[in-house]
């Protein structure tokens, strides 16, 4: 087995470059060949590929009976919120949108009452709608020649069931559920908001995460033995360990723990601060730098718990000095720029905590991940010239060029936007509260919770 790395500190997953890539850089592992029971070797390769993130690529070799295999396994990380992904299939056009499916995404169409459940697939796969119902057609059509001879009833019912598929037409649903984030349905109208796909972000079960592997089943012990320490320690002060420091010392520290880089897999620390931002409320910042790859993030979460109304803010740009703004999103804001039609739905892009020239940038480089299939060569001339265009305002509006609205609308109440003027009224800014819908607060999970329970 080789262990030396040539590449050296380089990322644990790269672009797939044929003039960086050779066998060297390919780990060779000897394993047990199961058609001869000698001894092989398996080489793998962790790379990247368009649409399908962080792969693993495994060849098996035998020299003594010549049996090989190659499999290609899934390694993208697990997004912290599952989706769902809701289309509107209304037009032969419908049908060519392109479609990745993770193994771990269930399909289903309600029209027809038919599904394809989660892991029944295990392959991530890159394809088109039109694509998946073949797909489907080909996995019910391969065991009809046992069945007919077998269980001849049920072969006929499913050669019934085959014939509806191969005749399907607009319109109908196809609906995309995929705990680990990892999936997408093509977004003709892109950079805009597509009115034919809704997509929902949701916080995953236990059961779905025992079955990601990301739980062991014994929370519910560790829990109650929380609990317990809680309870030995109600009425006692809380202190850090190596001094008598008081919770309100601890705010003051820049906290680190250890991570792994989301990017290339390294070992990396995260600084988490708890910050009390004027005229607004206490939130915690967390950012990560690796000194491997370079990549960095920073992420907000809310200190304060959910507000009892949601809370809307607009800003109009007037001047160079708005771009400068504090601007505080959190990861369940909405962003909106009306005059040039763009939306970031609930749950896109993550907490952020920076100034508004910073959250632009953010959009900016984010958005060959949120519609990677018009960012490519083999994107449609006519839809990556409007993301060149879309780009091009963009770019006008961190120059101050493009005079807009930037909306920030928050369900949980907890995004801001600095208010120059503090603590008269800010005349550029207007700063709505409302009430939730009952599907607002399903995604905020409180559907059952009182307004005081969590505020």
């Amino acid at each position: 087995m080789s262990t030396e790395q040539p590449y050296g500190n380089a990322p644990l997953f790269r672009d797939l470059q044929g003039d960086e890539i050779g066998d060297l850089e390919a780990t060779q592992i000897e394993s047990l060949c199961m058609n001869c029971h000698e001894n092989g070797m398996t080489r793998l390769l962790l790379t990247k590929i368009p649409f399908f993130q962080e792969i693993v690529i495994s060849s098996f070799d035998c020299e003594h009976c010549c049996f090989s295999n190659n499999e290609v396994q899934p390694g993208g990380r697990i997004q912290d919120k599952g989706c769902r992904i809701v289309c509107k299939i209304q037009t032969p056009e419908d049908m060519s949108r392109q479609v990745v499916k993770s193994d771990s995404a269930s399909l289903r169409i309600p029209e027809l009452d038919f599904e394809i459940p989660a892991n029944s697939q295990k392959e991530v796969i890159l394809t088109t709608v039109e694509g998946l119902i073949s797909r489907a057609v080909m996995g019910l059509e391969q065991d009809q020649p046992v069945r007919r001879i077998m269980h001849p009833e049920a072969a006929e019912q499913i050669d019934g069931f085959i014939g509806k598929l191969k005749n399907l037409q607009p319109p109908f649903q196809m609906i995309l559920d995929d705990p680990t984030g990892n999936s997408y349905i093509e977004n003709l109208m892109a950079p805009k908001k597509d009115p034919s796909v809704e997509t929902q972000h949701y916080t995953r079960t236990h059961e779905q995460d025992q079955q990601l592997g990301l739980s062991d089943g014994n929370e519910g012990e560790l829990q109650q033995e929380a609990a317990e320490a809680e309870g030995q320690r109600s009425g006692s002060e809380v202190t850090v360990s190596g001094g008598g420091d008081t919770d309100e010392d601890v705010k003051d520290e820049v906290l680190q723990f250890a991570v792994n880089c989301s990017e290339c897999n390294s070992p990396a620390k995260t600084n988490m601060k708890v910050v009390n931002i004027p005229y607004f409320k206490e939130v915690i910042i967390m950012a990560m730098v690796c000194e491997a790859c370079g990549y960095r993030t920073n992420e907000v979460k809310s200190g304060a718990g959910i507000e009892p109304k949601g809370r809307k803010l607009s800003l109009r740009i007037t001047d160079s000095s708005d771009l400068s703004r504090d601007v505080l999103k959190s990861e369940t804001c909405g962003f909106m720029i009306p005059e040039i039609g763009f939306e970031l739905t609930m749950g896109t892009l993550g907490g952020k905590f920076t100034t508004l020239e910073g959250l632009l940038g953010n959009i900016k480089d984010q958005l060959s991940r949120m519609h990677p299939f018009v960012m490519g060569d083999s994107a449609p001339n006519e839809r990556a010239e409007k993301m060149k265009e879309f780009l091009e305002k963009l770019d006008k509006i961190i120059a101050c060029e493009l005079k807009v609205t930037v909306v920030l609308d928050d369900p949980a109440g907890n995004s801001y936007i600095q208010n120059v003027y503090a603590p008269d009224p800010d005349p550029e800014m207007v700063v709505e509260e409302y009430d939730r819908t009952a599907e607002q607060n399903d995604e905020l999970g409180i559907t059952d919770m009182r307004t005081e329970n969590y505020t």
